[in-house]
């Protein structure tokens, strides 16, 4: 069993990050890799603060992982040195571990029953412990091509290569089924190929699993767009189900600012993106930071990866913008009360290498030169305010106004659902008013046969829920193909309006 003392004799410890002087001259992960002897010894001790509750919030309720983690089972097994127990109770719920441990916030952390006091010196850090568990298995040869040894003579066709198409091409494939899947792009990984930033997570990390689920069989078709490069008619005659992968990539614009449509002015995936071609070898991105004074509205994740690959690409300065008030360094158990995830400020590597955050402002005014450019903003104090709906209007708090410099401009203030496509057009499926795709509790959509998953379905979420939903719907279309099915399905909490609208 656990060390019920292992949480009073040892102290909560996140890995080292690199100097900032040092991973701004690159684009590798910001997080130093230890000598395995080090990193191993370290974990250890932090696995051992896992004291196996009675009721382990980490992995159960809608507080906790998505997933089901079996998190305090592989916190014994990697305190007792079984790295390969470790990695099988992990794989066992969890198909790409290493992107978790590396790009999800860690509900799990948050609803430990470990950090419902500072006296008890913090959760354990199980993200730590995932993504070490996860590098020790391709380290051991661990992880291997599982591939079924039946077959169904069934194909699906999954539409979208992000977390949640991968995961439930993975499952489909070791159930005995046919798997396609087609990425209108012209690499595979959708938001993990294109947006997230190379020092988040190299992409060898996603080019390795990759190579596991074409051994496993999982075909693969990029630069072909379903509904246009394959006809809706052509998709249902050459597959008996699809799924539904296609993200939520509609970006949230500002179409109410003044000098909204000056050059310079772009939402934040239009700077990602062609960011991260360039560290694929794709040449010098469209947008790019070099020289100019580059202001990010949004405190989100999307900003603050638009804040670090400023940053590298050697940004005058960068000015990051939040609406709202700076939120408080710890939880406020009247807001956020444990186990929900904490109203807290999150501080993310980039914000260590440079520039600078203001809350509780806005931008009332984007200022360009004659010849059409933004070199300006006028900024302003506010307060969000929000009535009995819920809908926010944005006050102002000072008569004065500010003009800082800005050469670019990114806006990283959310996504507003599922791109329109040929292809929801031909099958029929309109997109509910949330800008989603909806589906009933069966995970299939209004046309029969077509099913939705990921953030396609949830709106823009964490990899952890797009990996929750693909394991999910895998289970529905093996059953849906086949009348039953013993692929494993995390519940879900019911927090979405699963019907159709």
């Amino acid at each position: 069993m656990a060390d019920p003392y292992g949480f009073l004799k040892n102290t909560r410890a996140d890995a080292k990050k690199r100097p900032a002087d040092e991973r701004l001259g690159d684009w590798r992960e910001v997080y130093a890799a230890a000598p395995v002897e080090v990193r191993d010894a370290e974990v250890r001790t932090q696995a051992t603060r896992c004291m196996d509750c009675g009721i382990p919030f980490c992995h159960s309720g809608s507080a906790g992982c998505p997933l089901g983690n079996l998190i305090p089972e592989w916190n014994d097994l990697v305190r007792r040195g079984d790295w390969a127990q470790a990695s099988d109770r992990l794989h066992a719920t969890n198909n790409f571990p290493e992107f978790t441990g590396r790009l999800c916030p860690a509900p799990c952390e948050a609803a430990c029953v470990l950090a419902v006091s500072d006296m008890s010196g913090g959760a354990v850090a199980i993200k730590r412990v995932e993504q070490a568990i996860a590098d020790v298995s391709w380290e051991q040869g661990l992880v291997q091509p599982s591939q079924s040894q039946v077959s169904s003579g069934r194909r699906v066709a999954v539409v979208g290569s992000g977390p949640a198409g991968l995961a439930a091409a993975q499952q489909l494939t070791r159930a005995g089924h046919e798997v396609t899947v087609f990425e209108r792009d012209d690499r595979l990984g959708g938001l993990l190929r294109y947006g997230i930033p190379e020092f988040k997570m190299e992409k060898k990390v996603l080019d390795r699993r990759l190579a596991q689920l074409r051994k496993e069989g999982t075909r693969f078709v990029t630069g072909c767009e379903v509904g246009v490069d394959l006809t809706v008619e052509q998709l249902r005659e050459q597959f008996d189900a699809v799924v539904l992968a296609v993200g939520a990539l509609r970006g949230r614009d500002d179409r109410t600012t003044p000098g909204r449509e000056l050059d310079g002015v772009h939402l934040a995936m239009d700077h990602l993106v062609p960011a991260n071609r360039a560290c694929e070898g794709d040449g010098v991105p469209e947008i790019d930071a070099a020289g100019k004074y580059v202001v990010i509205i949004g405190g989100g994740d999307t900003g603050a990866d638009c804040y670090g690959t400023a940053i590298r690409q050697g940004a005058l300065s960068v000015l990051q913008l939040d609406q709202y008030p700076q939120p408080p360094s710890r939880r406020d158990d009247t807001r956020s009360p444990w186990p929900v995830w904490p109203w807290i400020l999150r501080t993310y590597a980039a914000h260590e290498e440079g520039g600078e955050r203001r809350f509780a402002v806005a931008v009332e005014e984007f200022v360009g030169d004659p010849d059409g450019h933004v070199r300006q903003i006028r900024l302003r104090k506010v307060r969000v305010e929000k009535d009995a709906s819920g809908r926010r209007t944005v006050v102002p708090t000072s008569e004065e106004a500010e003009l800082l410099p800005a050469d670019l401009v990114l806006l990283a203030i959310g996504f507003e659902g599922v791109e329109r496509m040929p292809l929801l057009d031909g099958l029929g499926i309109p997109l509910t008013a949330r800008g989603t795709i909806g589906c009933g509790s069966d995970w299939q959509t209004r046309a029969p046969g077509v099913f939705v998953c990921g953030d396609a379905h949830r709106g823009a979420s964490l990899v952890v829920w797009a990996i929750a939903e693909g394991r999910s719907v895998a289970n529905a279309v093996d059953r849906y193909l086949t009348g039953s099915s013993n692929l494993p399905s995390p519940v879900i909490p019911n927090q979405l309006p699963l019907a159709v609208v």
